[in-house]
């Protein structure tokens, strides 16, 4: 039933663009993926009824991809980034796709907020775990699409993820220092691309990435991942006053990327996570004030009812954000996780 109700969701956002109001993201297949996930089919479609109303068309493509690597980026070849990747897809096994790309997709991870690696989170959870159909395999498609045409590197990833190899990795994978060290930009207005373009010229910003050192194992950078999840979900709650929409991507990037690495080579784990946490260095550089606030008071509840309160909140980055959390509290048990789920209902 679940299962049913997720598809017949895909096949009513696969008729709309994954963006819309010029460039703001479609959440929609993140946040009906999330709901069912969470035992809330039962409120997907009158969701998707309020929210389909705000949605562009699907766009219409120009010429086919030929020369990859010149349409990386170039939003106006949307509509010709999905139809390729819908034909690769229907072409080829969707994991040998996914693995061909997300190294080409990956340096480019600030992609619309980073919401180009967050919808292909989603689509793989559910191929992951629910198996291959049309409907999931068109997410993905559309997924990887999105993220290709608004791919946008975070400044300073390209050393992140070629690095030396054999420099020594850490032992202790000090995320919460490394967070805490970052800059910030000195104008934190306009949009996310201003706010980036801001960061070459911040002093401190290229040490402070380098901070992290290259993980040395798949094992490492899978237990890198989940702590940055962790930290960047704690940092939340001292900083989400500040942007209560755009920092819920640095929680949610680094776990769609965290939720991918089963269907990737192992190989690729180690960039993943590099990439990961340069976009929630980023997210944090551009958005969050230099100085936290004290952690918010919200009523206690169980791991169901947080997520059950976002549902009834409706807000697609609630939910999201709920989602998210609720991994990270799975593995490290910190129940103050759990509140930044209540406290973005509040913000937002």
């Amino acid at each position: 039933m679940s299962d049913g109700i997720l598809d017949e969701a895909y096949e009513r956002l696969h008729r709309t663009g994954p963006e819309f109001q010029g460039w703001l993201s479609n959440h929609g297949p993140m946040a009906v993926e999330a709901l069912v996930r969470h035992g809330h089919p039962h409120r997907v479609h009158r969701w998707l009824d309020d929210y389909l109303g705000r949605l562009d068309e699907l766009p219409r493509g120009l010429h086919p991809i030929d020369d990859w690597r010149s349409a990386l980026g170039d939003v106006k070849r949307a509509g010709d980034w999905l139809a390729y990747f819908d034909r690769q897809l229907r072409e080829h096994p969707w994991r040998a796709v996914l693995g061909t790309w997300w190294p080409r997709l990956l340096p480019g991870i600030a992609a619309g907020a980073t919401h180009g690696v967050i919808r292909v989170g989603h689509a793989v959870r559910a191929l992951d775990l629910d198996g291959e159909n049309r409907q999931r395999l068109t997410e993905l498609g559309q997924a990887l699409g999105y993220w290709a045409s608004r791919w946008q590197p975070v400044p300073g990833i390209d050393r992140l993820l070629t690095g030396d190899p054999d420099q020594p990795g850490t032992d202790d994978i000090d995320v919460a220092a490394a967070l805490a060290g970052l800059p910030r930009i000195d104008d934190q207005t306009g949009g996310v691309r201003d706010r980036l373009d801001q960061l070459p010229g911040v002093p401190r910003w290229e040490p402070a990435l380098a901070t992290l050192r290259p993980v040395r194992s798949p094992a490492e950078a899978e237990r890198g991942l989940t702590t940055l999840v962790h930290r960047a979900g704690l940092d939340y709650l001292r900083f989400g006053h500040a942007e209560p929409v755009m920092l819920v991507h640095a929680v949610t990037a680094p776990t769609a990327v965290l939720r991918t690495l089963p269907a990737l080579d192992r190989g690729l784990w180690a960039p993943s996570f590099a990439a990961a946490w340069a976009a929630t260095a980023a997210m944090t550089s551009v958005y969050a004030p230099a100085n936290g606030i004290a952690p918010p008071t919200v009523t206690p509840a169980t791991p169901a009812e947080v997520f059950a309160r976002a549902a009834r909140h409706g807000d697609a980055h609630v939910v999201k954000l709920a989602d998210a959390v609720l991994d990270a509290h799975a593995v490290s048990g910190d129940d103050r996780l759990l509140t930044a789920p209540g406290y973005a209902g509040q913000l937002i």
